[in-house]
C-alpha cells in the first residue's frame, strides 16, 4: 500500500495504525506500507514499514511499485533518482517493466548448505530440490527465529534451479512473519548466489508465486556484484479511503 505524503499529511502515522492498515482481516491487507515523501536533491524519498508496523529495511518490489506510483502521480522522468533506508537508488521504466538499481554486494557468506548476504535487506539463501513441496512458512520461521538470527531477524529464501539461468524462489519475510508471494531483495539475493556464469554481465530469470522477475548484474567475483538491477512489472490494483482509529 502506498500513501502520497509529499504534503506531509501522513507524517504522524503510527506503527499501530500501519499494522491496522496491513491487517488482512480488519484492515486493507498488505505486506507493507510505503510513503512517497519529498526529499531535497532527489525526485522523492521512499519510507517503508513492514506489516507489523515497524520501519523496515529496503523492499525491492516496493521500490519498483513506488516508482510506478510516482509516475502515475505525474512525476515523469527518464531516470528516477530517490533515496531509501539503504541509500540512493536509480530506476527507469520500459513499457510495463520497472527497473530498479539495487545496492552493490561485496560480501557473500558461504556456509554449509546455505549463504547469507545483504541486498538492502539481510537474506538467507538455501537451495532445495522440490520447492513446491517445501514448508516455507514452517522452515522459514524456524530459521528466522533460530539462535544465529533471532535478535535482528533475517529473510529466508528457498530456491530451486529450473534452468541454466532460471530459478524459482519462495521467501519467508521477517516483519510479515510469513511467506510472501514475491520478495524483490530476496529474488536479488537468490539470483546472485545462483550465478554460475563467468565474470561479467549476467541475467537470471526468476519465477515467484506472485509473478516473474529478472535480475541483471555484473559479476566481479564470487563475492562482489555491481550494477545490480531488479526488473519486472508493477501493476495498479485499486485505490480508496480508510478511516483510521486514533
Amino acid at each position: 500500500m502506498i500513501l502520497d505524503n509529499r504534503d506531509a499529511a501522513y507524517d504522524a502515522i503510527t506503527p499501530k495504525q500501519v499494522k491496522y492498515i496491513c491487517e488482512r482481516r480488519f484492515g486493507i491487507g498488505a505486506d507493507g506500507l510505503m510513503l512517497l515523501n519529498l526529499k531535497e536533491g532527489y525526485d522523492f524519498e521512499m519510507v517503508y514499514y513492514n506489516a507489523d508496523g515497524n520501519p523496515s529495511s529496503m523492499c525491492g518490489n516496493g521500490g519498483r511499485c513506488l516508482v510506478k506510483f510516482a509516475h502515475d502521480m505525474g512525476l515523469r522522468k527518464l531516470i528516477y533518482k530517490f533515496v531509501a533506508i539503504d541509500g540512493e537508488h536509480e530506476a527507469d521504466m520500459e513499457g510495463k517493466i520497472v527497473r530498479l538499481k539495487m545496492k552493490d554486494v561485496e560480501t557473500v557468506e558461504e556456509h554449509s548448505g546455505y549463504a547469507v548476504l545483504n541486498t538492502g535487506s539481510p537474506h538467507y539463501v538455501k537451495f532445495v530440490t522440490d520447492l513446491e513441496a517445501t514448508d516455507v512458512a514452517g522452515n522459514g520461521k524456524s530459521i528466522r527465529n533460530g539462535r544465529e538470527f533471532a535478535e535482528e531477524g533475517i529473510n529466508v529464501n528457498f530456491v530451486e534451479n529450473t534452468g541454466d539461468d532460471s530459478i524459482f524462489v519462495r521467501t519467508y519475510e521477517r516483519g510479515v512473519e510469513d511467506e510472501t508471494l514475491s520478495c524483490g531483495t530476496g529474488v536479488t539475493a537468490a539470483s546472485l548466489v545462483s550465478a554460475h556464469n563467468a565474470r561479467g554481465f549476467n541475467r537470471v530469470e526468476v519465477k515467484t508465486i506472485g509473478g516473474n522477475l529478472s535480475v541483471e548484474f555484473n559479476k566481479v567475483s564470487e563475492q562482489h556484484f555491481t550494477d545490480v538491477w531488479l526488473c519486472g512489472p508493477a501493476t495498479f490494483v485499486f485505490k480508496g479511503e480508510i478511516e483510521l482509529p486514533l
